[in-house]
């Protein structure tokens, strides 16, 4: 495990994304420490504390409203798969809306646990295929910020966030 968290942490290195490790004790400073305000997001299902990790206790405004969402600097979501060798992140789309909070911000920070990043891509697809057979639901496969250079130079956020932020939680915490 402790190879494939490294392996997973140099290629966000590479992509110029900010990477913290914390133990889920310390995970509300952590996002605290994160986000840039104002700051919308999703509740973080059960992995994180074994229920519903509440973001109350954060400045972060959770179920935002189309207004709180436009003004919004940071979004905070859960990663359901990190992959190792490409850096890239497995946000499944949910009934609160996580894509948005995670594509219209200029900052995303994305948790996982350390236990959900796959070595590589063909790991990563075995595993939701376990699970997307089981629920139905989709995703999206998130490699860094967003950047085009479609019309010449390198442009970062046209598509999404100009910066992201992972927070890997860590085992035994």
């Amino acid at each position: 495990m402790a190879n494939t968290r490294s392996a997973f942490e140099a290629s966000l290195d590479e992509l110029g994304v900010t990477v913290t490790r914390t133990r889920e004790a310390e995970l509300t400073a952590a996002i605290e420490e994160a986000i840039t305000e104002p700051a919308v997001g999703v509740a973080l299902d059960e992995r994180f504390g074994g229920e519903t990790f509440s973001l109350a206790e954060t400045p972060i405004s959770v179920d935002p409203t189309p207004v709180e969402l436009r003004e919004a600097t940071t979004g905070v979501t859960s990663a359901d798969l990190g992959i190792g060798d490409y850096g890239s992140l497995v946000l499944t789309m949910t009934d609160e809306a996580s894509e948005l909070v995670s594509l219209f911000v200029e900052h995303h920070v994305a948790i996982i646990h350390e236990k959900d990043i796959q070595p590589d891509m063909d790991a990563a697809v075995a595993k939701l295929d376990e699970r997307f057979n089981e629920t139905g639901k989709s995703a999206i496969i998130a490699t860094g910020p967003s950047a085009t250079a479609d019309m010449g130079a390198l442009v970062k956020g046209a598509h999404g966030p100009r910066t992201v932020h992972v927070i890997v939680v860590e085992e035994g915490a």
